[in-house]
């Protein structure tokens, strides 16, 4: 029997196929111009990225330009030689770009941007595959918001619609009159969530997210910059990496 064209379905809407080419394109360009325009770049690499955070640098960075696109193209657009790269000895950052890095072209005094990278270092909750920085125990009894971490005159009970959720993710735990009490064998002092130098898998992150556990830090490390006015490019021995997520 032939199809019935009644039933078929007509898409209104529509969308169009990014140029890849066009985007190369536009990185290679706009990095060129860069180039030629801020006192200073910087090469940047960044561990647990998060979005958000490289939002906020974006924002604190708003006289300044940040790039963060494919390291070949980057790479390209700053020179391999000196007949390719586009100033003297910017060519020298090139092999900075490996992994998760970016690019910040700026203005600013080259001690006021590490300083400001030395500071930002905002606190995040940990991804599954990632190493515990620390361990976390939900002590016995009733099972409150920050599971011990605080005082308990401070803290304050979980609702007792979490309970399962809890349960779900492998917690002993059962009500007792409408409170989330933790339901434990003899002889152990609480449960143990995590410990430290362990890797998280995703039930482990999903509860140290419950608890509002935090133990991720999002750091930038500042790995070379270099000066168009003369030319210089200096190496930066800075601890950590950029927790971008990012």
């Amino acid at each position: 029997m032939p199809r019935s064209k009644r039933a078929r379905v007509v898409h209104e809407s529509k969308t169009t196929k990014k140029d890849h080419k066009e985007q190369t394109r536009r990185l290679f360009a706009n990095i060129r111009e860069c180039i030629e325009e801020y006192d200073h770049l910087f090469v940047f690499a960044v561990d647990n990225m998060r979005n958000t955070y490289l939002k906020d640098v974006r924002t604190e960075f708003g006289d300044s330009r940040v790039f963060f696109g494919k390291t070949k193209v980057m790479g390209k657009a700053l020179g391999t030689d000196v007949e390719s790269e586009a100033a003297p000895n910017v060519r020298k950052l090139t092999p900075f770009l490996a992994g998760a890095v970016g690019l910040l072209f700026t203005s600013r005094t080259p001690e006021s941007v590490i300083e400001y990278f030395e500071n930002f270092r905002p606190q995040d909750f940990a991804r599954a595959g990632t190493e515990a920085t620390r361990s976390f125990t939900i002590p016995n009894g009733l099972v409150t918001a920050r599971g011990g971490e605080i005082p308990a005159e401070q803290d304050e009970p979980v609702s007792h619609t979490i309970e399962p959720a809890l349960r779900k993710l492998g917690v002993p735990t059962r009500l007792v009159k409408g409170k989330v009490m933790l339901e434990l064998t003899e002889g152990q002092e609480g449960y143990p969530v995590c410990k430290e130098g362990e890797t998280l898998d995703s039930r482990q992150t999903t509860l140290l997210k419950m608890f509002g556990i935090t133990s991720s830090e999002f750091k930038v490390d500042l790995k070379a910059y270099w000066t168009r006015s003369t030319g210089e490019v200096k190496l930066l021995e800075t601890e950590g990496g950029m927790d971008v997520d990012a």
